[in-house]
């Protein structure tokens, strides 16, 4: 029987994915859970896996091709068993290439006159920038012209075109009078984040307001951790130190549609994590109630995930409050945007030296400054400058901070 292979949805808002490389080829012997192919969404790298066994006896879709979800992809089946029509499978630029179709095409005459931007899959794009290869005279292989993989790698080896020089456009495609570079498309991860930053600048007043901690014990205390092979970072306090403050001030833990809100009853700190083309959150849930060192090994494997592209969409959806730490870029101090559907996110700086009161005197020590963004519908500035007086409280004891609550004390 023949079961055709469709691309999943990953998220209940995801509309279409980017089907990134193939892992298996037209005839290959297929087995319940092969890996057939990978795609992009919006926040990571997924690969989808096969349900049934067989020979993969048609690829209708192109790698680096975008279609909508739940379109046919492939079809599994037995050899020599007749597959449905192409009409069946998505129309378009999802119909199954020929063997004529394979080849490049010719660019139309109108394009040498006034050049179009190139269509090119976010694959290649990163492909291109990678190898130094000039796209805007390429002709793609891919549906409708598009630019793939396999494109690019062939101009990067293609000889008499040195890589050194294929970074500057050739002469009979001059840059453009504002000197701009080469058109790129966002991926579809920069492209989300920059509509969700958008709408919540758009729609949530935001303001900001900043403490500075003196962290000298802190940092005492996580060298000491360290030399005796326990890693913890800073983040891991400032993770602790919030999830606790926010049993305290359930507002800022809040969300809001403008007209009501809903003071959520679980705490998940949202962590904000730099990845290929762009960043995730990814939610360690139930922070209130993990201890400190709970809480570094599940941040790290969540952050590992992330990088690596494995993180289950479930795992970066439904924080509460997030993080955002450049303190190890050496940023002092910054202001980010809130989250969607959170009231607040929490910026972190970096720990640096600078002169402190010592009772009477002076002396230096660890200064490291937060930054809260609130969305003023629900958090108002005394408010926040309690929820920071709070932080600032609990990150000046680490002690206490390792210490468990109560309630991680009953437990164990």
């Amino acid at each position: 029987m023949v079961h055709p292979i469709l691309m999943p949805r990953p998220g209940q808002m995801t509309e279409e994915c980017t089907l990134l490389v193939w892992h298996k080829n037209e005839g290959d012997l297929v087995a319940r859970g092969d890996v057939l192919f990978e795609i992009e969404t919006d926040k990571a790298v997924m690969e989808v896996e096969a349900f049934d066994d067989g020979v993969l006896l048609r690829r209708l879709v192109e790698e680096g091709e975008t279609v909508p979800v739940n379109s046919v992809c492939a079809y599994v089946g037995q050899p020599g068993e007749e597959i449905p029509e192409p009409a069946s499978a998505p129309a378009g630029p999802h119909a199954p290439e020929t063997a004529t179709a394979s080849a490049p095409k010719p660019a139309p005459e109108a394009d040498v006159a006034a050049p179009a931007a190139p269509r090119i899959s976010p694959r290649a794009s990163r492909l291109a920038a990678e190898l130094g290869v000039h796209v805007g005279t390429l002709v793609g292989s891919g549906p409708d012209g598009r630019i793939v993989e396999r494109d690019i790698r062939a101009a990067a080896t293609a000889p008499g075109v040195p890589i050194a020089t294929a970074r500057q456009p050739p002469d009979v495609a001059p840059p453009s009078a504002d000197d701009e570079g080469e058109r790129q498309p966002l991926s579809r991860m920069r492209q989300v984040i920059a509509q969700r930053m958008s709408d919540s600048a758009r729609t949530a007043p935001q303001f900001a307001v900043t403490v500075a901690v003196d962290v000298t014990r802190l940092v005492e205390m996580r060298d000491e951790l360290k030399a005796a092979g326990t890693p913890l970072t800073v983040t891991d306090f400032v993770m602790v130190a919030a999830a606790r403050s926010l049993v305290e001030m359930p507002v800022v833990n809040s969300r809001t549609d403008g007209q009501s809100m809903w003071l959520r009853r679980r705490v998940h700190l949202g962590l904000a994590v730099s990845v290929p083309n762009g960043l995730v959150v990814v939610v360690v849930r139930d922070a209130d109630h993990l201890s400190l060192d709970e809480i570094h090994q599940r941040a790290a494997s969540l952050a590992g995930a992330a990088r690596e592209g494995r993180l289950p969409l479930d795992q970066m959806s439904g924080s509460t409050l997030t993080i955002s730490n450049l303190g190890m870029h050496g940023v002092e101090h910054f202001a980010a945007i809130i989250n969607p559907g959170e009231s607040a996110i929490l910026a972190v700086g970096s720990a640096a030296r600078e002169p402190v009161v010592i009772g009477d005197g002076l002396g230096i020590g660890w200064i490291m400054r937060l930054t809260l963004t609130a969305d003023h519908r629900l958090v108002d500035g005394e408010l926040a400058a309690r929820f920071l007086d709070d932080l600032r409280r609990r990150l000046q004891d680490p002690a206490g901070l390792r210490r468990a609550t109560p309630e991680l004390e009953a437990r164990g």
